[in-house]
């Protein structure tokens, strides 16, 4: 037998050397994953972000350092009484003469009430009137007619006639007579409203039985008016002077609100220190007069002695200084003015007026020195200096950056606040 030659080897799997290869090719054809972060990274970045801190808070030490002090001062109230002289003599405040310069002021108005209600009554017994207009369709003479000639109406009610007339004559025009005729006034023959009729025709009943009968004749074009049988409003004597007295007061108070408009915040207008005119006033009825409403109008002046709320205010100011140290101050919004006249004398323009003051005040303080007296001390140096400062009722301290416990050493950078309470 011929001996069998080696054949080469085969196999059906790569041998595992080559596999493996094989798969790191395919890893970097895919794409390789980014290595991880050292330990070395990380700690360069930490010292980066405090080296950033650290600076940074170099910077705001130096550059952004502040310090805002708050400071309640102790304060005192204090009270005092005077008297001060208003003056219409004196030009200008004085204050070593307790003196405050008055001014008169006047002022005129006319005021006027409608629709004054009268509350009186009476009875009245009236007759209606009105206007007829008389033809003479009769002939081209004239006819007279006496006072009192009797006019019927359609509705049968009588008028007569309240003067003599003379009816002027027709005229022919075309052979044909056309009538003349005049307007004259008539009043009913008796009162009440049942003769307050409407447009009408009249016959004259004194021609009865004549031909003047149809002849002459009347008619209105308006209606009768004014008859009246009853009870109706009078104004009376009491209604007038109760008119009188409410006009007179609505005057004096228009007077008085109409200076205080013009003068509010300048002037002081004391009640009783005003002197007021007025002429009688003028009514559209007089007493006994029918009618359910009348009007009246009165005209008036009033004369204010007055003074400057400005000097008042200046002069309870200079007071309140005058009694003070000079190493105190006065809270002018503290301020409390109350007042009242002892006397007044209009005529002679004076005033004495009596004073009740009130005000807040505080110990001076040189906030440039206090600066001074700071700078470059410590937080606790500091409070504890305030603490016993005898002029500081409380107070409270502010630094940026927090951090940093020292008051800084440029004064621009320091503020003061006075919070008075």
């Amino acid at each position: 037998m011929t001996p069998k030659k080696d054949l080469p080897k085969i196999f059906d799997i790569l041998p595992p050397k080559k596999y493996t290869e094989k798969i790191t090719q395919k890893e970097e054809i895919v794409g390789r994953k980014p290595p991880r972060r050292t330990f070395s990274a990380l700690i360069k970045g930490i010292f980066l972000i405090l080296v950033i801190l650290f600076f940074g808070g170099i910077l705001s030490t130096f550059f952004f350092q502040k310090a805002t002090l708050t400071i309640w001062p102790k304060t005192q109230k204090l009270d005092f009484k005077e008297q001060v002289i208003i003056d219409k003599n004196f030009k200008q405040y004085d204050f070593l003469a307790k003196t405050i310069p008055g001014e008169f002021l006047q002022e005129e108005k006319i005021t006027s009430l409608k629709e004054i209600p009268a509350t009186g009554e009476t009875s009245k017994d009236q007759k209606a009137e009105g206007t007829v207009r008389v033809y003479n369709a009769y002939s081209t003479s004239p006819q007279a007619l006496i006072v009192n000639t009797r006019f019927v109406s359609a509705e049968g009610k009588l008028f007569r006639s309240l003067d003599r007339i003379n009816i002027p004559g027709g005229t022919y025009e075309g052979g044909k007579l056309q009538p003349a005729f005049v307007d004259i006034k008539v009043q009913a023959d008796q009162s009440g409203e049942g003769y307050n009729i409407g447009p009408s025709t009249f016959s004259i009943p004194g021609f009865v039985g004549t031909p003047k009968y149809t002849a002459f004749y009347g008619k209105s074009f308006e209606p009768m008016k004014g008859g009246f049988k009853g009870k109706t409003s009078q104004i009376t004597k009491q209604d007038l002077e109760e008119a009188e007295k409410t006009l007179k007061d609505k005057l004096a108070q228009e007077l008085d609100s109409l200076l205080k408009d013009k003068t509010s915040g300048k002037f002081v207008l004391l009640d009783g220190a005003s002197k007021k005119e007025m002429e009688n006033p003028i009514f559209s009825a007089k007493a006994g007069d029918e009618g359910e409403t009348f009007t009246g109008e009165i005209k008036g002046a009033s004369t204010y002695l007055v003074f400057k709320d400005s000097d008042l205010k200046n002069f309870a100011k200079d007071l309140i200084l005058s009694r003070i140290s000079q190493e105190q101050n006065l809270k002018e919004d503290s301020l409390n003015i109350n007042y009242y006249p002892e006397n007044i004398d209009f005529d002679g323009g004076k005033i004495i007026l009596n004073l009740d003051l009130s005000a807040t005040i505080y110990p001076n303080f040189d906030k440039e020195a206090f600066k001074r007296d700071l700078t470059g001390k410590s937080l606790s140096e500091v409070k504890a200096n305030l603490a016993t400062n005898s002029k500081i009722d409380k107070f409270n301290i502010n630094l940026w950056p927090f951090w940093l416990p020292i008051i800084p050493s440029d004064l621009q950078k320091i503020k003061i606040i006075l919070n008075i309470d």
